[in-house]
């Protein structure tokens, strides 16, 4: 069963001011609980177009069921960098307002045959579609120890990424198993335990590189311009400072474009964070375009 608690659903209902009869999109579609807000809020006069590339979004229990429940939903399985594409196939020129809920849910994270998780066993995969692109254990495999710590490094901001990837690299063959890689890079940072497991930073790395999420969110930012009008809402949920600081340097960028409706990225309130954890890390901007 597809459990996932949309963070936020009050501050973004109230932040992007959705108004029956508009046009939205819900850019990671999901669980369905985001999409759910939006197509109530537009109402049956208006539309939401809903995109997910992951298949088990699409299921009934998820933002699949959610589509069959409200006819101005129509759900597509695509990245969100190719929104434009999907608009134009709707013939719809420019949406009054997106939502765009970045990082892993809570599903893929508890599913170990998905390899997103350090806590369970299972294949080193990571990938948001699993029939399309590389593993992350393949990607570990065709990359050079120089590579895989670059990757780290940048993409996980881990300091000992080069002491990781010689650890994964140099030692006999690493099994495709999530437990082995995360015991490995324990074993490889060795001293003192922080707050956060010692494989935190390294999985999120490889997860960003298998999905090229950096990228995927460029695009989506650059085609945004194009996409609204004057008055249209953006709302974009980011879990990590790499996502966030790409989000806020763009709406600070362009500020003929666009205004930043909060200075400060708003989160989750404490009851919030204690009935769903996920929500801790959360930071949401908002944007309008001027």
């Amino acid at each position: 069963m597809f459990e996932h608690l949309p963070i936020m659903p009050q501050e973004i209902r109230t932040l992007l001011a959705i108004q029956a009869g508009s046009v939205v999109v819900d850019a990671t579609a999901g669980g369905g609980g985001h999409l759910r807000i939006l197509a109530e809020a537009v109402g049956p006069s208006g539309r939401v177009i809903a995109l997910d590339q992951d298949p088990r979004a699409h299921e009934l229990d998820a933002a699949g069921g959610v589509a069959q429940e409200y006819p101005q939903v129509r759900l597509y399985q695509n990245r969100f960098s190719e929104l434009a594409h999907v608009l134009k196939a709707e013939k719809i020129h420019s949406v009054d307002g997106l939502l765009c809920d970045l990082g892993v849910s809570s599903p893929q994270l508890d599913t170990p045959e998905r390899g997103f998780s350090f806590r369970q066993d299972g294949p080193i995969d990571m990938r948001m579609n699993p029939h399309s692109g590389i593993s992350a254990y393949d990607l570990i495999a065709e990359s050079s120890e120089s590579e895989l710590a670059d990757i780290i490094y940048q993409y996980g901001e881990e300091r000992f990424s080069r002491r990781i990837a010689r650890s994964i690299k140099n030692q006999k063959s690493l099994p495709n198993s999530t437990l082995a890689l995360a015991n490995r890079i324990a074993q490889a940072i060795r001293g003192p335990r922080s707050r956060i497991h010692p494989a935190t930073r390294t999985f999120q790395a490889l997860r960003i590189a298998v999905n090229q999420e950096l990228k995927e969110l460029d695009t989506l930012l650059l085609d945004l311009e194009s996409l609204t009008h004057p008055g249209s809402r953006i709302a974009f949920l980011s879990f990590h400072s790499l996502e966030d600081r790409r989000i806020k340097q763009h709406l600070r960028n362009q500020p003929h474009c666009w205004r930043a409706l909060t200075k400060k990225p708003v989160t989750a309130s404490e009851t919030e964070m204690h009935q769903n954890p996920r929500a801790q890390s959360a930071k949401l901007r908002i944007g309008e375009r001027i």
